[in-house]
């Protein structure tokens, strides 16, 4: 009796045993599966210059910014893994040629030159120049009443030919940073930068300015893709509109910008 007891034991350690390495074995086969199925998926991998806050920029040793969250999510509506990278902005274009990434996204401006080299999107935001004014300032609300009125503008630059056939009266600086800052102090009546630029040192650097009027030109800022490939650039206009419609986009503009930057 004795003896059939332990045989009875050994079988039900040997029938255990044997359902724990199937069970171990299944576990592995799931783990084995769900990391093959990671490894396959596409990787989005798109480029910017990393040096263009708050559109593209590293804090911490991580890429961060607009231009980093619109890339992701497009990435994942797409079905497929983000990777953002940085390239130099002079080489970005010939990178792209090169197959080094899928995509730019990294405030390009679709231009007529740029078109020749790549195929853009739709833009994904609009930019150009604007006026911007001290707030509290009620005598200036379109380009028309910068007749006479000091306009402060970068030297050199397209919008300080812009300012001369509004005003006779131009002040150039070095930077952008300058003219805003004399702006605030009163200095000069009103500033002709990007409408990007702008509104980051209004909302990053907490300088009492505004916008008004509207853009005195357009800077149709899209995705580009290699040239030909259509496909890709109709998926991601698909993605970027499908932001737009469910809200993401206006939730990652207002992030960045306290505004919607798709609107003119």
């Amino acid at each position: 009796m004795r003896k059939l007891l332990i045989l009875c034991l050994a079988i039900l350690l040997m029938i255990l045993a044997a359902c724990g390495t199937e069970g171990n074995s299944s576990t592995e086969k799931t783990s084995a599966s769900s990391n093959e199925k990671s490894a396959n998926k596409e990787t989005f991998t798109f480029a910017m210059s990393g040096v263009y806050p708050p559109l593209n920029f590293k804090k911490d040793g991580k890429l961060t910014g607009f231009d980093v969250e619109i890339g992701t999510e497009v990435a994942n509506r797409l079905g497929m893994e983000p990777k953002p990278v940085t390239n130099p902005w002079e080489t970005i274009i010939q990178g792209l040629k090169a197959n080094k990434y899928n995509a730019i996204i990294g405030s390009m401006t679709a231009t007529p030159e740029r078109d020749k080299q790549v195929d853009f999107t739709n833009p994904y935001y609009v930019s150009g120049a604007q006026i911007f004014i001290a707030e509290g300032n009620t005598e200036i609300r379109s380009k028309e009443d910068l007749a006479g009125k000091t306009i402060g503008v970068i030297q050199a630059s397209t919008w300080k030919d812009m300012a001369e056939e509004l005003s006779d009266q131009v002040k150039g600086y070095p930077g952008d940073v300058n003219a805003i800052q004399d702006l605030v102090a009163g200095r000069i009546d009103a500033v002709i930068t990007d409408k990007i630029v702008g509104l980051n040192a209004k909302n990053e650097k907490g300088l009492k300015i505004e916008a008004v009027g509207e853009l005195l030109n357009e800077d149709r800022v899209s995705v580009a893709v290699q040239e030909g490939n259509t496909e890709l650039a109709e998926k991601i206009n698909m993605a970027i509109q499908s932001m737009i419609d469910d809200g993401t986009y206006e939730e990652i503009s207002m992030k960045w910008f306290n505004e919607n930057i798709m609107s003119k």
